[in-house]
């Protein structure tokens, strides 16, 4: 693989969080995939009614990371990365052990809000590792190697998660987050074992909140993230709802886990391999073409809708969203050129902030729309999120070239 290997005081570290990172998302993958059917006892196809319960509860997750993410990374800051890291896996693992005991909406609620605080603090610490341990000239394979484990997770995850919707009853599917509780788990104790002896990278940085503000919204910061804000706008709503779509149109669950399946091996050659682009032609380029594959992966679900799984349109959405991958390691190696040692987690809690904010208003937004237009509000949703991605991808570019921001 291209790129420079990492020295062997960051090595320990680096394998530490791309453990945990891969554990952290398998588990996540595996309960987001069944957490509609399991909200709202249907594993085919929602209602509207459904789909509004299902939104709701799921957006709480990304209003407890919005709320509390950059006091995580703050925390990393001054006390250490895996102290933080750590207690937000062992706090996940409880909660999918909690939810795996009840179907009440009310306490599947809170119980989700608390573990998007937990995402949030394993988020912001993990991605400031692996910002501490690689140069400027290095960071996009790294960060693509970050990714590649954060990705394949997810995929490894979705593709059990959506093999057990096809192949349990309904009432089982609890049986899925004692699963996630135990993988949590899994992960806790490998990380722990790999980091044994090595000290928290600790500073003595205040948590003021002016100061965590000023850190979010500075220009050359919401130049990067606000096309994140708008890409999991659409993520957020297809994580939650891709399953029983997917039924509704005739897809089985577990054809889509095949699918979802064979595309996780793809992930660890490609993004790395965007990360070193990253590293050689630019950051600017890479988040330029991920930005336009997540517009014609728009495009060819819009057509998938509108009329069923025809191989034209499932091999167009997959080369998209090939293309759309490219823009993960480099808008967080650009993330992380903006961030000074001694707030770098604080810098980094900024993505899992935008993406938080971004998967909460593109639920809201997406569930308003189905439930008033139907077929029709989703293609307006797509539309809307297309055009304002193009718009803050343009305004990228014209920053870039007028260096006001680290560009390489």
């Amino acid at each position: 693989m291209a790129g420079r290997s990492p020295s062997e005081p960051t090595r320990r570290p680096l394998a530490a969080v791309f453990l945990a990172t891969f554990f952290v998302r398998f588990g996540f993958g595996i309960t987001i995939a069944i957490f509609a059917a399991y909200i709202t006892h249907h594993s085919s196809g929602l209602t509207g009614s459904d789909v509004g319960t299902a939104g709701f509860v799921s957006a709480l997750a990304p209003v407890g990371e919005f709320l509390t993410v950059l006091l995580s990374g703050a925390a990393a800051d001054r006390w250490g990365r895996f102290p933080v890291l750590f207690g937000g896996m062992g706090s996940a693992a409880v909660i999918f052990a909690v939810v795996a005991a009840t179907r009440s909406v009310v306490v599947l609620g809170i119980a989700n809000f608390v573990f998007g605080i937990a995402s949030g603090a394993i988020l912001a610490s993990s991605l400031a590792v692996v910002a501490d341990s690689s140069g400027s000239d290095e960071r996009g394979l790294e960060m693509g190697r970050f990714d590649a484990m954060n990705l394949s997770g997810w995929i490894a995850g979705f593709a059990f998660g959506f093999g057990a919707l096809g192949a349990l009853p309904n009432a089982q599917l609890g049986e899925i987050f004692v699963l996630g509780a135990i993988v949590l788990a899994v992960g806790v104790v490998g990380a722990a074992a790999i980091v044994r002896g090595i000290p928290a990278r600790a500073h003595p940085v205040g948590l003021g909140v002016g100061r965590l503000l000023r850190s979010a919204f500075r220009r050359t910061v919401l130049v990067v993230t606000l096309p994140w804000f708008v890409i999991y706008a659409l993520i957020g709503t297809a994580l939650v709802f891709l399953g029983p779509a997917a039924n509704g149109i005739g897809v089985s669950p577990l054809y889509l886990a095949a699918g979802i399946g064979g595309a996780g091996a793809i992930l660890v050659l490609t993004q790395p391999y965007f990360g070193t682009l990253a590293d050689r032609v630019g950051r600017t380029r890479m988040m330029t073409v991920g930005a336009g594959g997540f517009v014609a992966v728009m495009l060819f679900a819009s057509l998938l809708i509108a009329y069923g799984p025809l191989w034209p349109f499932l091999v167009g959405i997959g080369v998209s969203i090939l293309l759309a991958l490219a823009y993960g390691p480099a808008a967080l190696a650009a993330l992380a050129d903006l961030a000074g040692a001694l707030s770098r987690a604080t810098t980094m809690a900024i993505y899992s902030l935008t993406i938080s904010s971004g998967m909460l208003v593109g639920l809201l937004a997406s569930t308003g729309l189905y439930d008033r237009l139907g077929n029709a509000g989703i293609y307006l949703f797509f539309g809307a999120i297309a055009t304002v991605l193009g718009l803050l991808t343009a305004a990228r570019i014209v920053e870039a070239r007028r260096a006001t921001i680290p560009v390489r």
